[in-house]
């Protein structure tokens, strides 16, 4: 199993102008804790949501690579994301789901994918164009190369342990994160 942030860490280190938002609880705190930068969007709410603001972001944006980093708990609420990314099929955007197969936010309750639920198996039956799990930190440069250069759709599920690790709290004011986000996504 993977230590989630340092599969972060290698995810994001000389990430350029790669646009990451990051789900709510751990996935922003490991986005947080691998550096704060201007092209982060922390979400601290709208759990399931993570993925379709990140759709949003790529259909929107469709010059610039966008990233979602989030946990199977958000990525599960939100299944229904997966149909409908496969049918937009932004070529820029990739979704990472961080699964410890658990519920880290509320007690660590067992997650779907505890009990068998197959991310991989859905994002390719929703017509992504890479899908992929993986368990192994050498395994990341990989992953790197289709965050930064992948035909998307792509979905990368990483088997992280279900560690817990000290909370990295980035800027919490929701406002100033999407004005900062702006102006950066303005200025790249």
């Amino acid at each position: 199993m993977l230590h989630r942030r340092e599969l972060v860490r290698q995810l994001l280190v000389d990430r350029d102008d790669l646009l990451v938002v990051s789900g709510l609880g751990s996935a922003t705190y490991d986005v947080a804790a691998a550096g704060d930068h201007p092209l982060n969007f922390y979400l601290w709410g709208a759990m399931g949501g993570t993925a379709m603001i990140g759709l949003g972001l790529a259909l929107a944006q469709p010059q610039k690579r966008v990233a979602v980093l989030t946990g199977d708990g958000d990525m599960l609420m939100g299944f229904g994301s997966l149909a409908t990314v496969g049918v937009k099929q932004p070529k820029n955007f990739a979704i990472v789901v961080l699964d410890n197969a658990h519920y880290g936010e509320t007690g660590m309750q067992a997650s779907h994918t505890h009990s068998g639920i197959d991310l991989v198996a859905t994002a390719l039956a929703c017509r992504f164009k890479h899908a992929r799990a993986i368990s192994r930190i050498e395994e990341a440069a990989d992953v790197r190369k289709l965050l930064h250069a992948g035909e998307g759709p792509i979905l990368v599920s990483a088997r992280i342990s279900e560690e817990d690790v000290p909370r990295v709290l980035p800027i919490r004011d929701g406002h100033a994160i999407k004005q900062r986000f702006i102006e950066a996504l303005n200025s790249a």
